[in-house]
């Protein structure tokens, strides 16, 4: 309510408060997911949100389906999304799982897939709500360094958490949100 904010390029913005006080919803407000009540958005440059790794998922769909339909929900034409499965297999390391349909993954598997087409899209401004933890110790290191290069790539990066350690690793401004 009554907020307004302004965005640079190398702006690293951490979004701080308890639970419940409005994190994710401005993440989905800035994401395009939530329209706000009331005021406007204006952005320039691709927005990415690693905060509903799921949206677009069709449970029938196999992995490489999933692939292409993320890559498209994400803002990619199918083309670009099919041609980023070559980093994805790779990274996943889901070998022939890839062939089955998605509702047949276990959740780390989802997860994983989820993770793989979220990170492989190059983009400028990078909304995250907490750090994502998929798998085993071995994936989530990989995963880890992949994060934080993605990170440190983006012209804009807003990250909510409650990881004190990580919003002052990765970020140069904070917002407290209280009740919304």
């Amino acid at each position: 309510r009554e907020i307004s904010l302004n965005f640079n390029k190398g702006d690293r913005i951490g979004l701080i408060g308890r639970n419940g006080a409005g994190k994710s919803t401005l993440l989905r407000v800035l994401s395009g997911v939530y329209e706000p009540t009331t005021g406007h958005i204006v952005s320039s440059g691709r927005i990415s949100a690693l905060t509903d790794l799921m949206l677009g998922m069709d449970p029938e769909a196999n992995g490489y389906e999933f692939i292409v339909t993320r890559g498209v929900v994400m803002g990619l034409t199918s083309a670009q999304a099919r041609a980023l499965t070559p980093d994805i297999e790779a990274f996943t390391e889901l070998g022939d799982y890839l062939h089955l349909p998605v509702r047949t993954y276990s959740s780390g598997m989802l997860l994983r897939l989820a993770f793989a087409v979220a990170t492989a899209i190059r983009t400028d401004i990078l909304l995250m709500d907490e750090m994502i933890g998929v798998g085993d110790n071995a994936f989530i290191a990989k995963a880890g360094r992949r994060l934080e290069g993605l990170m440190n790539s983006v012209d804009i990066l807003v990250l909510a958490s409650h990881n004190e350690d990580i919003l002052r690793k990765f970020c140069n401004q904070g917002i407290l949100l209280s009740e919304g």
